[in-house]
């Protein structure tokens, strides 16, 4: 089957209907991708649509469901609670509350902001339509990949109406979705609606206690339309949506696991395999070869970075729906939505005026290795810090120490041990906030709340002549009050303890710890406004050939407030209010590029640009239409998070620009028995915009592109009770022109003669390599730099870490560069000629080039992310009609998306294997549809499919975090409607 129907779904009506003679009103769907109603066979646009009984037919649930029959569509969730919409290998690559949309989402032809509307699953929708290609000279939010335009149900007059649907399937699945419809007088009706799904978890956890990623969530909606005259219409909207379980954000962690620890994991492989804790920031902080160079007593080591790691002979299930973890996961996320519209013709002319405003919350925590480390390897620190606190230690006063233990380990080293809550003011478990448990506990959190209003105005004509135009304007402001990602670590809160009370005594400054106890990159306040000016004219030049010409004006103006802290600054354990109020706060600066210490670091940007389209259609006959097209696509640019330790990347990223050329063809053949489309597509893409992880901070930046690609799009309706969608897309991207960028999994960038230092003082990666090509003298120089270290003929330094020479990593692991820990710092120097008074000199070795963000590579001809070349899917129904008016109705749907990448640097170990998914459903429709009863299957074979992946900093180890399809269901489910 898959091999002889090569092509995804347009669009098809409703599972059960009336039939006729004539099919070709059966396959027409009303879309207003050009703002007004037409058929989607008469706009020269590549847009799918379905309405919502084809929603329901093919079993599309949610966002992430349209993937499967959509060509050139895929969808990921993402790292940071977030997700990514890709239209021809265009989604979000950026990431950072900066970054705009590349897919614009609008609800009701108006756009959202930072939208939860992916989370919740879709009920009562008069339609969703998803328009490929560039936008914005006729929606309000410019786009450079395209729309997802979900438009709900609208209230009827004159009407009373009401459906109501219950299921219940495997993993104790329960959903209700309900809806009713009162017209009040005869200008004026009200439209309510809601649903409430709950299930279990898919997800094992061999730690015991109940399944994880379960889901508990509702949206209601309520609508008004007021027609007070045959002109005027009126429509209010509002909806709220909450959800609060335990579902994961991250389906599973793989690695092919580093021996060495430099690394972390290694290069080839996504392996069911733990990686190595001693790459780590707490690792190399609380390390015995850290803490010699700091003249702290290494008997309070938690290990050794050449010993064993917390997760050493711990083993990974391999199955991606089995964790081990300590941590319940937490998910909480709402959604508060108002709309309004007036819109009024007068005569030729309509006006439409419309506005939208929105609040979002979201709070999601997880454990951040999803696997439960030793605690075993801490025993003899955590008993040398207990005999310090209780004073046993000469030479160490207990007020130091005591309050370290109080905190982190409150019934002494054999009892519990505390890690710090993901607060807001800093003070983590040295302020009593913390969880407690019998293994060592290390989560993220990542939560928003942010609020967006926009208005619109449009105008329109209708004129008979050959001259019509379409003229808007936007406003929106958006504006987020709180964004956060934390990490929090038993082992950060030692660290920070411990450096902080050595810090203290050596300074003679009161008993202090190291704020925060743990990593939190927080973006206090960003607001955006931004306004665009756009417009349409069209002109028949004759009868059949039409000329649509259209501009817009974008000006986006960002301001942002952030900080990032880890460790940073002295608190006194005494500090009951927030660190930040720390009277040795001043060491601390957001902001080292501004005079003085900042408390954060602010940054403004600000962008205009003029983008446009022109389309030349053709109709051939009234059922067939030919259209070429050129447009530009623009989405602003955005501001770079602080970074801790401080890395030279960019300020700001820049605009993305794409020049896109689209010829198609939209067919109807034999009366609505074939249905056909095909486009063809090229893009030019300038600063498109990718995300990298940076000092455990994603940072974006800008490469070229170029794009082309096909569509085929069908629908076969042999008689009226058959009916078969098909569909099939094929897509190319690379990155043009020599762009060098650094790989994270490879900081040697794959040359041989490169050292890959893992710095022991903030677990960055930094490389060497040598100018001469050669191996030898590029380990020998690494090797001499050590040496002096461990003798302490550094200043600031002292003796005693006892580094190690540098070392192969394995034969299988793709990285042809040695490496050793060392001080990036001091080989900086090094590097720059600071130890020549020593007899130690670049020359000597060769010379030595210092590579602080790793050898950077030629990413020339690699493929975008999330870009798979070959897509295909085929649905087949049919409808057995019963003299008692009753139809049974089967339906099958299959589709493949093929191989892609999950990271622009390619390569095997970033490789998404391409994946099939099946669905089936049989449903009985009683006379005159007032009732139904179905059976139905989801992913029949029950494939764990990848739909993206995520690469950590070289700081927590370099793990894969992948995101994945649902697991197969199945059950049954009835409803009624009149």
């Amino acid at each position: 089957m898959l091999a002889a129907t090569a092509i995804s779904a347009l669009s098809v009506p409703a599972i059960a209907q009336e039939q006729d003679d004539g099919l070709l009103d059966d396959n027409v769907i009303i879309v207003t991708a050009q703002r007004q109603a037409q058929s989607a066979q008469d706009v020269p646009i590549a847009v799918s649509a379905f309405s919502g009984e084809a929603l329901e037919a093919q079993q599309i649930e949610n966002s992430s469901d349209l993937q499967l029959t959509l060509p050139n569509i895929t969808f990921t969730k993402t790292n940071f609670t977030s997700s990514s919409f890709t239209i021809r290998g265009i989604g979000d690559l950026c990431v950072g509350v900066s970054c705009d949309q590349a897919t614009a989402i609008h609800l009701n032809d108006q756009p959202l902001f930072s939208t939860r509307l992916f989370e919740t699953e879709f009920f009562d929708l008069e339609r969703v339509e998803v328009l490929r290609g560039p936008q914005g000279t006729l929606f309000g939010r410019n786009a450079t990949a395209g729309v997802v335009n979900v438009v709900t149900a609208k209230p009827r007059l004159g009407q009373f109406q009401a459906s109501g649907d219950a299921e219940y399937g495997n993993y104790n699945a329960m959903k209700f979705k309900g809806m009713i419809n009162i017209p009040i007088g005869d200008t004026l009706a009200f439209r309510g609606s809601g649903i409430y799904v709950k299930r279990d978890g898919y997800t094992t956890n061999l730690n015991g206690g109940p399944d994880l990623d379960d889901r508990e969530l509702y949206s209601v909606r309520g609508a008004l339309r007021f027609e007070p005259t045959p002109d005027t219409t009126i429509d209010l909207y509002a909806s709220y949506f909450r959800e609060d379980d335990n579902r994961m954000r991250i389906q599973k962690q793989y690695c092919q696991r580093d021996p060495t620890g430099i690394l972390g994991c290694l290069n080839n492989r996504r392996d069911a395999q733990s990686f190595n804790a001693n790459s780590t920031f707490t690792a190399a902080l609380s390390s015995r070869e850290f803490l010699a160079i700091r003249g702290i007593p290494t008997a309070f080591a938690l290990g050794s970075l050449y010993g064993p790691d917390q997760y050493s002979g711990v083993s990974i299930p391999a199955d991606s729906r089995t964790v081990n973890t300590a941590f319940t996961p937490q998910y909480f996320t709402s959604e508060l939505t108002f709309q309004g519209k007036i819109e009024h013709d007068f005569g030729p002319i309509s006006a439409q005026l419309s506005g939208t405003y929105q609040k979002v919350k979201l709070d999601s925590r997880q454990d951040y290795n999803n696997n439960i480390g030793r605690r075993d390897i801490y025993a003899p620190a955590l008993n040398t810090l207990a005999a310090a606190a209780a004073g046993l230690v000469p030479g160490l006063p207990a007020a130091y120490f005591a309050p370290i233990a109080a905190a982190i380990i409150p019934d002494g080293p054999n009892g519990v041990l505390c890690t710090s809550e993901s607060d807001t003011i800093g003070l983590g478990s040295f302020g009593g906030n913390s969880n407690c448990a019998t293994t060592p506990l290390q989560y993220d959190r990542s939560n928003q709340d942010n609020s967006s209003w926009s208005a619109e105005a449009i105008i329109s004509s209708d004129f008979d002549g050959p001259f019509n135009f379409l003229v808007g304007g936007i406003y929106a402001d958006y504006h987020l009050t709180e964004n956060s990602y934390y990490v929090n670590a038993f082992a950060i809160d030692y660290v920070a303890g411990l450096l902080g009370s050595f810090t203290a005594l050596g300074g003679g400054l009161p008993p202090s710890f190291l704020g925060t106890p743990y990593f939190r990159n927080n973006t206090d306040d960003l607001t955006v406004k931004s306004y665009g000016l756009f417009g349409e004219v069209y002109f028949d030049i004759s009868d059949r050939l039409k000329l649509t010409g259209g501009l817009r004006y974008n000006n986006d103006k960002k301001n942002v407030q952030a900080r990032s802290t880890l460790a940073s600054f002295l608190v006194p354990y005494s500090q009951t209010t927030n660190a930040f109020e720390s009277p040795f706060v001043g060491s601390f600066d957001a902001d080292p590029g501004t005079p003085g210490n900042q408390i954060f670091q602010n940054r403004q940007v600000k962008y205009n640009e003029i983008t446009g389209r022109v389309v030349l259609d053709y109709k051939i006959t009234d059922d067939n239409l030919i259209y070429a097209s050129y447009s530009r696509g623009y989405k602003s640019g955005g501001i770079n998070p602080p970074l801790q330790p401080i890395f030279a990347v960019p300020e700001s990223f820049d605009p993305e620009q794409v020049d896109a050329f689209e010829v198609g063809s939209k067919n109807t053949f034999g009366n609505g028995a074939l249905q056909l489309n095909l486009t063809a597509f090229y893009y030019k893409y300038k600063n498109l915009q990718l995300s990298k992880i940076v000092a455990r901070t994603a940072v974006n930046e800008n490469i070229d592109a170029d794009i082309y690609g096909a569509e085929v799009e069908a629908i076969v309706r042999p008689d009226p009770d058959w009916m078969i969608n098909l569909g099939f897309s094929y897509l190319h991207t690379k990155v043009t022109g020599d762009t060098f960028n650094s790989d994270p999994r490879d900081f040697g960038g794959g040359r041989s003669d490169a050292v890959i230092i893992k710095d022991i003082t903030n677990a960055s990666n930094c490389a060497v390599a040598s100018q001469s090509g050669s191996a030898a003298g590029v380990n020998q120089f690494v090797n001499t730099i050590n040496t002096v270290i461990n003798a302490g003929l550094v200043p600031g330094v002292s003796g005693g870490a006892n580094l190690q020479p540098t070392t192969a990593f394995p034969a299988d692991g793709g990285i042809a560069s040695t490496g050793a820990f060392g001080i990036c710092s001091v080989l900086e120097a090094a590097a720059a000629g600071a130890f020549a008074g020593a007899g130690i000199t670049p020359a000597a070795f060769g010379g030595i080039d210092y590579f602080a963000a790793g050898v950077p590579k030629n990413i020339r001809g690699n493929d975008l992310p999330q870009a798979p070349k070959i897509k295909f899917s085929t649905g087949v129904q049919y409808t057995m009609n019963f003299d008692s008016g009753m139809s049974l109705v089967p339906r099958v749907d299959v589709a493949y998306t093929g191989e892609s990448f999950g990271s622009i640097f390619n390569g095997n170990v970033n490789r998404i294997k391409g994946y099939a998914q099946a669905n089936a459903q049989i449903q009985l429709n009683g006379a005159e549809d007032r009732w139904y009863v179905r059976g139905f299957i989801q992913n029949i074979f029950d494939s764990n499919s990848e739909t993206g992946l995520y690469v950590t900093d070289q700081s927590s180890g370099l793990y894969t975090n992948i995101f994945t399809l649902e697991p197969r269901r199945y059950g049954i489910g009835a409803g009624f409607k009149f």
